[in-house]
């Protein structure tokens, strides 16, 4: 892969995830390009070529800068491209998800925990879409976390970033089932059931699945 590649396949992921979300500004180039560990240059590339998919526009003026966009034309373009990969998508965050809560469910910490309920009570609490897709951002890293497996924890870093999940369209299905999914697996990994654990995630997953390839479908041929 070339790193204009890379690059692109970074922002995207954490548009993809939620971690960036419609109307956030990203921060300026040279504070960016630090953070990648990259040079404007080639970070400014990878720009321009995810303003040219649709996920970014560029502002200017005092409070100008790159914004991320509402979404809807790379979220196409993405259901177009991955309607026949989805399953294999679903297929890679189940293994890597369940395993992760497997050993999560012995090894968590105090702190572990903490960030899970804690993050549980932000997706409990969460008024908009946004809010609750950063809360479930969260609680599923304090997951890879606990599984004190650092290559584990980048597999589900990855499997997370080749899904697009628009949070306004997920928001409106399924939001109760989803928080009580949350809730047992929170649960198995404080009681320390791994399989248990294991299977919660599962489910979660598996309703991801069916919410996501209904939208995919309807996106694609549309």
């Amino acid at each position: 892969m070339s790193v204009q590649t890379d690059i692109v396949a970074e922002i995207s992921g954490r548009i993809h995830r939620g971690e960036l979300g419609p109307g956030d500004r990203l921060a300026p180039e040279r504070e960016l390009a630090a953070q990648l560990g990259v040079s404007r240059d080639r970070l400014r590339e990878a720009l321009l070529a995810l303003e040219a998919d649709g996920y970014l526009v560029a502002k200017r003026g005092a409070t100008g800068g790159r914004f991320v966009t509402e979404l809807a034309a790379p979220f196409a373009a993405w259901a177009a491209r991955t309607a026949d990969e989805l399953d294999d998508i679903i297929d890679f965050r189940l293994a890597v998800e369940c395993q992760a809560c497997r050993f999560a469910a012995p090894r968590r910490t105090r702190s572990d925990l903490d960030a899970m309920r804690k993050a549980v009570g932000r997706l409990d609490a969460a008024a908009t879409p946004r809010e609750y897709r950063l809360a479930d951002v969260t609680f599923h890293a304090a997951i890879a976390i606990a599984s004190g497996n650092e290559r584990l924890a980048a597999a589900v870093e990855r499997a997370r970033g080749e899904l697009f999940e628009p949070a306004d369209e997920l928001w409106k299905y399924g939001r109760s089932e989803s928080l009580a999914d949350h809730r047992l697996i929170l649960a198995a990994i404080e009681t320390q059931v791994p399989d248990d654990a294991a299977r919660a995630m599962a489910d979660h997953i598996e309703r991801t699945r069916r919410e996501l390839g209904t939208l995919v479908r309807r996106v694609a041929t549309s």
